[in-house]
């Protein structure tokens, strides 16, 4: 299981293997050193080596976590943050997760008798999912790791494809929490725990949510600003101080720099708190999607040492099966990451800060437009009998059609006929392949969640998932909710995963300010008041920095980092979608309708559909047959 998580830390590994005391308890990790080089090795355990961890992430304000843990009486041996975790659990026990602030996923062993009769191993996950943890029970026991591919190297799951994770991955374009495209295999949800006795061998234990949005000191704040200025003014130290705070580490930190609002804001303020700070971009030479004189624009304006890195279409073309190889789970959206990620490690650094996160809290997406009008259009459909929805199904899909992409049409067909099969018009908005064009390529499968007596979940779903995500949104104003709804979906299951995944594959780790948990809770309690100003787009995060930017970033629309996809498709890598269609991955095969593939492909090939449908399935068909094979 190491061997195949490499990439994710080439500096060392640790075992914790043939404690006497939790007999049939095996630990491992890898190591990426970027805090205490020397003194980092992991497992940590306590002072009477009774507690141990091993941690994936990074803690932020651990400084200061450490000297509140001093004053308890406890006793460090390292400089780490990973230290931390032991004490903090001697401390508090699962209440330390909530003294936390970082990225983290860890597993951490308890053998001390007088708490339990049995020894503990708990699991736990950061609260917005930057950093990943997959389980699975066995016949043999209870597995767990960073990626599912390390799960898969050791046998501890049939490589059988799930048919719901399936589902879901043709609805969005990747995989929606808690499920993952191997069957039996689940995602620890984020700001959930799991505690298990380690002698238990047969039972699946529960993930249990330990962090609430609706109960963060933030949300129960009766002061919280109520218009936007004010928010403004609070939201700025926040920023600082979360810039300030993933700066931290003995190894050089960079920044993804793109012509966008979000890393602009993190480059002005990470140049504030860091003489010096390296910036780079990633850069298209001659192109229309060149972001390069923006992103110049930015490092002139707050003086960082900015490096471009050209990038031409022939070299992304020769090394699109290295991009495909780094995803553990498939999204049609991460070879752009693994391009950036690649092109950072290209310029020497370790760790690259990331504007990850900002349309989500800041309303910087299509979807907070898209969403209110599907809502007003379900509304309309629930007055019209079904059988006249069904009949007027292709005149929907008609006029839909000639005010947006050749896809619209089929997203407001699917919310007019079926407006119930999705638990909120967001996801309709969010569809890759809606209900209607779903079941042209599979028998599509939407199973809630079961919930036990104790309302814990017991066998976890997307659907249930999705259903949770679309409750809480219900109870917000409309751009929080939807805000929400893209923070528990689109970025929890695509961009972190795409980022993690194709970083670590590069030895990478990439931090997320604007993700910091206090921030992300300040503007997620916001009223809708607080957050917009007509005609500005993000207008709370352009009123917390304008002073940092120059105007012409300041007043900008979103340009959508992607790549020329349209062309390649029609040219250089045409030759290589119509092989792989024309031969499913074994796994695949049996799922698929016949010509549903090839029916994707002709629609493109006639300008019906956009390149995301087929470059999705073909992403997906060449992950299945690379890790799927018998």
């Amino acid at each position: 299981m190491t061997a195949a998580l490499r990439h994710r830390g080439p500096d060392e590994e640790g075992f914790l293997l043939s404690e006497p005391r939790a007999p049939g308890l095996a630990l491992g990790m890898r190591r990426l050193s970027i805090i205490d080089l020397a003194g980092g090795h992991q497992p940590i355990w306590n002072e009477t080596k009774d507690v141990a961890v091993v941690f994936n992430g990074e803690l932020y304000g651990y400084r200061e976590l450490r000297e509140r843990l001093i004053l308890c009486g406890h006793r460090f041996t390292t400089q780490s943050d990973t230290e931390v975790l032991v004490h903090a659990w001697e401390e508090w026990g699962e209440d330390a997760l909530n003294e936390l602030r970082g990225m983290f996923a860890f597993a951490l062993l308890d053998l001390r008798e007088r708490y339990a009769t049995a020894p503990l191993l708990f699991l736990a996950r950061d609260p917005l999912g930057i950093k990943p943890l997959y389980y699975t029970q066995t016949p043999y026991g209870f597995a767990f790791a960073s990626e599912v591919r390390a799960l898969l190297a050791a046998g501890a799951a049939p490589k059988n494809l799930s048919r719901d994770a399936l589902t879901s991955y043709l609805l969005f374009g990747s995989v929606s929490e808690p499920v993952t495209l191997v069957e039996g295999v689940f995602s620890l949800p984020p700001g959930h725990r799991m505690l298990l006795h380690v002698p238990e061998r047969r039972r699946v234990p529960r993930a249990r949510q330990w962090w609430d949005l609706a109960v963060s000191p933030a949300a129960r704040d009766t002061r919280k600003p109520r218009d936007l200025v004010s928010a403004a003014k609070k939201l700025r130290p926040m920023l600082e101080d979360a810039v300030k705070a993933h700066l931290i580490a003995d190894v050089p930190v960079g920044l993804f720099l793109s012509s966008g609002l979000d890393s602009g804001a993190i480059a002005a303020l990470a140049a504030k708190a860091q003489a010096g700070i390296q910036t780079f971009t990633l850069t298209f030479p001659r192109t229309d999607f060149d972001e390069a004189k923006a992103a110049g624009v930015i490092a002139k304006h707050c003086g960082t040492k900015h490096t471009e890195v050209p990038l031409d279409g022939r070299a992304i073309v020769e090394r699109i099966d290295e991009a495909i190889s780094a995803l553990d789970q498939p999204t049609m959206d991460a070879v752009n990451t693994y391009f950036v990620s690649w092109a950072a490690r290209k310029v020497g650094l370790k760790v690259a800060l990331s504007g990850l996160g900002g349309d989500e809290l800041f309303a910087g997406y299509p979807t907070f437009a898209d969403t209110p009008r599907l809502s007003r259009f379900i509304r309309t459909s629930w007055f019209v009998p079904a059988v006249a929805r069904r009949l007027t199904e292709p005149l929907v899909a008609a006029l839909a059609g000639k005010r947006g992409s050749p896809d619209a049409g089929s997203k407001a067909a699917a919310a007019w006929v079926s407006p119930d099969v999705l638990p909120h018009p967001y996801f309709f908005a969010r569809a890759l392949f809606p209900p209607g064009r779903l079941e042209k390529l599979i028998k599509p499968r939407f199973r809630p969640s079961t919930v036990g007596p104790d309302g814990v979940t017991l066998e976890p779903t997307w659907l249930g998932w999705l259903q949770r995500a679309a409750d809480e949104a219900r109870k917000m104003e409309p751009i929080g909710g939807i805000s929400w709804l893209e923070t528990r979906n689109y970025m929890a299951s695509t961009l972190l995963r795409d980022a993690d995944s194709v970083s670590m594959a590069q030895s990478l780790e990439v931090r997320v300010p604007l993700l910091d948990t206090p921030l992300a809770e300040f503007v997620c309690a916001l009223p809708d008041a607080a957050r917009r100003r007509p005609g500005v787009h993000k207008a709370l995060l352009v009123e917390a920095i304008r002073d940092l930017l120059p105007q012409e970033i300041l007043a900008q629309r979103k340009r959508t980092f992607t790549l020329p996809w349209e062309v390649w498709l029609r040219g250089s890598l045409k030759k290589r979608l119509e092989t792989s269609f024309a031969n499913p991955a074994p796994r695949l095969a049996p799922a698929l309708r016949p010509g549903g593939m090839q029916g994707v492909w002709n629609d493109f090939l006639a300008g019906k559909t956009t390149w995301s449908r087929p470059w999705s399935l073909y992403v997906l068909n060449e992950w299945c047959r690379r890790h799927l094979a018998a």
